[in-house]
This record gives C-alpha cells, structure tokens and sequence, in this order.
C-alpha cells in the first residue's frame, strides 16, 4: 500500500487554517499618533493607513481586504475608523461576512458574522434602513423647501450676479477698455464673471451675416 505524504502547509496557510486576527487603523493625515487604537488587542498583523476617512480608496485597505481569508477576523477600534459613511460601511462590512471573515468593532462591543440569526447582523440592516431613511427625509425637504418658495414668489433660480443697470453699465465701461482687473474690484465680482459679461456684449454687437442665393 502506497502511503501518501501530506502536503506541508507554509506559515502563512498554517494561520489561515486556524484564523488570523487582523488589525485595521486609520488615523488622519493631519495626526501622526496611531497608538492606541488596537493597544491591547491581540493581532496577527496591522494595516495602518494615514488617510481620511471621506474616501475608501486607502491603500493599505486595500491591503487588508485582500489579505483577509474565511475564519480571520478583522478587528477595528470603532466603525468610523472603517467606513466612511452608513453605505460604506454596510458594503465592507456585508463584503467581508460573505466571505467568512468576522469583523470586530472595539468601541462598539459589536462582531458581525456570516451567521444572519447574529444581533450585530441586524443591527447592521437597521443602520442601513435608517441612513436611507435619512436620505429620503432629506430629499422631501428640499422638495418641500422648494416648493414653498415658488408659491410664495421667492424661488427663481440663480440669480444673476449684477442687475440689468449695473451690468449695462459694466459693459459699456469693458467696451470702453477699461481694466478687467479693476472693473471685477470695483463690482465686487470675479473676473470669470466679467469675461461672461463681455462675451454677452460680444455676442449682441456681432453683425448678422446676410443670407445670399445664387442667381
């Protein structure tokens, strides 16, 4: 009988068997102190990123998130650290649970898992439900908002930044040659707004071509 020898697995394969406790810390550019997020924590390996949180392009998320394996946990000091809003946070959270990974939040005392029955999974579809919810409320205001100010005459759009006598008078002092420089001073506007002045002044005493036909 032929003994087959068994294929000896790599460190690596060796901890993933048993599951890795991963450690993700983010702190903001601006500040250089990342110590004390994970202090205590027991981890295989830390991803640190200096970036902030508005984006979820960070490299060393990236990182993590293809280094993790079913049966790791990630391991966070608190939710903002990983996700920058109610979305962001669902999809990476729902994207690692998926794959088998557990994710622990510190500060929250929550650990998301594949198992759907978990109190962390339902909470985590409340939070979603309720940031959706706040979405919609705040469309309906502004839809409201809007409304109401069209009813009552105040809402009509962008208003224009001189009135029609002031922007006579610009026009007449830019086609005169006149300092653009001086003029936006002198109007409180920028000078990409009087650039648009003077190409509506251009605009208007530019000849019409007159139509010709043959024969």
């Amino acid at each position: 009988m032929v003994k087959v020898k068994k294929p000896i697995a790599t460190n690596r394969e060796a901890k993933h068997s048993k599951g890795q406790r991963v450690g993700y810390v983010r702190v903001s550019s601006m500040d250089q102190n990342e110590n004390g997020q994970l202090e205590g924590a027991e981890l295989d390996r830390t991803f640190l990123d200096k970036a902030s949180g508005k984006d979820v392009k960070r490299p060393q998320l990236a990182s993590m998130l293809a280094f993790v394996r079913a049966g790791d946990t990630v391991v966070c000091h608190s939710m903002d650290r990983l996700g920058r809003n109610f979305d962001d946070l669902r999809q990476l959270v729902l994207g690692l649970t998926e794959r088998g990974v557990r994710v622990q939040f510190i500060k929250e005392n929550l650990t998301f898992t594949s198992e759907e029955s978990t109190t962390g999974n339902l909470l985590l579809r409340v939070m979603g439900a309720f940031a959706q919810f706040e979405r919609e409320l705040v469309r309906e205001r502004q839809r409201e908002g809007i409304a109401l100010a069209r009813a009552a005459g105040a809402y009509k759009g962008r208003k224009r930044s001189l009135s029609p006598e002031r922007a006579a008078e610009l026009t007449r002092r830019l086609s005169a040659g006149e300092s653009k420089s001086a003029l936006a001073r002198e109007f409180g506007i920028d000078r990409a707004t009087v650039y648009r002045y003077l190409g509506r002044a251009g605009k208007r005493s530019a000849p019409r071509r007159r139509k010709t036909g043959k024969g």
